[in-house]
């Protein structure tokens, strides 16, 4: 029934602004958890896919990307699609607008997303708000979550570990893992911080407020081989316990409406370039997991990552084009 309602409405979301059709399919979900809950079908992966990721008890190796859900609004329907982790955010300490709409733009002859969002967020106090009430009510999803942090794009350069170490301490009960983004291409200096001191400084900070939660690190396709063996390398010598790779792309590989646009590229031209440095990730990681992301748009996609060494995946624009039924899709041929 979900397929065929996503079959059915597609055409009417694609007909909307991207970012619109997305508030407005979170904001059932959010109003409405149980009707929703009701009528999505429980596709639970099964036990036998369910695997260890830096301590973690993923319930598959096919998760929630962040972005999808940043303010976790719809926490309670996404394992019941078949999602074996659920990474929400990019969460700030204070609320913050983003960039200008329009800043989501679909490329659906190539099957990819160009999005200069910036970073909204309602802000720390309001998502813990918001999952304290998902869990009150006893809507907790029976997989582990992710919350990703990112820093205020007014907080300095200098003072960014400061923001990561807040989110961390004030989110800690309600994580199974963090991720400390500095890798997305819209919010100005942010990928500076990626460089080998910054970042070290960024994890040391993320992980003396952590607790017992796990910290990995997330960065983007477009280091140069040395940068990102760097990053990783520094990151996992003070404390990470896991990377994610990757982030969106300024690259726009020929794509002639997307060099028309800014901010970062997702999806199937991706993949070529995030498979790339994803294996550039996995050597300087040695024995410390890592999560593929780029370009996951079926299981065959998927399974590619997984064969190449990744502990795990992550979907975000295949999800958008393929519907509800991917991550379940993904499970079955991994079985």
């Amino acid at each position: 029934m979900l397929d065929l309602a996503y079959a059915a409405l597609k055409p009417i979301l694609f007909s909307m602004d991207a970012e619109t059709a997305h508030e407005r399919v979170l904001g059932l979900a959010s109003s409405m958890p149980g009707l929703v809950r009701a009528l999505t079908p429980d596709r639970r992966p099964p036990a036998s896919l369910a695997r260890d990721v830096a301590g973690v008890r993923f319930a598959s190796p096919v998760g929630l990307a962040a972005g999808l859900d940043k303010n976790g609004e719809a926490l309670a329907i996404w394992d019941r699609l078949g999602f074996g982790f659920i990474e929400i955010g990019t969460v700030t300490p204070r609320p913050q607008a983003g960039n200008p709409r329009p800043r989501v733009h679909r490329l659906v002859a190539h099957r990819a997303v160009v999005n200069s969002m910036g970073f909204p967020s309602d802000g720390m106090a309001t998502m813990r708000a918001q999952l304290e009430t998902t869990r009150t009510q006893g809507r907790w999803p029976s997989v582990p979550v992710g919350i990703n942090l990112g820093k205020n794009k007014t907080t300095s350069a200098e003072s960014a570990g400061d923001d990561y170490a807040e989110l961390a301490r004030e989110l800690q009960e309600f994580a199974d893992y963090f991720v400390v983004n500095v890798s997305s291409p819209n919010t100005p200096g942010l990928r500076d911080l990626q460089t080998v001191e910054p970042l070290r400084r960024i994890v040391r900070a993320t992980l003396d407020e952590a607790g017992d939660v796990p910290v990995f690190v997330k960065f983007a396709p477009d280091l140069d081989d040395d940068g990102l063996t760097a990053g990783v390398e520094g990151s996992i010598a003070e404390g990470a316990q896991g990377i994610i790779a990757t982030n969106t792309t300024r690259q726009r590989f020929g794509i002639a409406e997307a060099e028309e646009l800014t901010g970062g590229l997702s999806g199937a031209p991706l993949k070529p370039l995030a498979h790339e440095r994803i294996a550039l990730a996995l050597q300087a990681a040695g024995t410390t997991p890592v999560i593929g992301v780029g370009g996951v748009l079926g299981p065959q996609d998927a399974t590619d990552y997984l064969e190449l060494g990744c502990a795990a995946v992550q979907v975000y624009t295949g999800f958008i084009y393929a519907g509800p039924g991917l991550p379940h899709a993904i499970n079955e041929a991994l079985r």
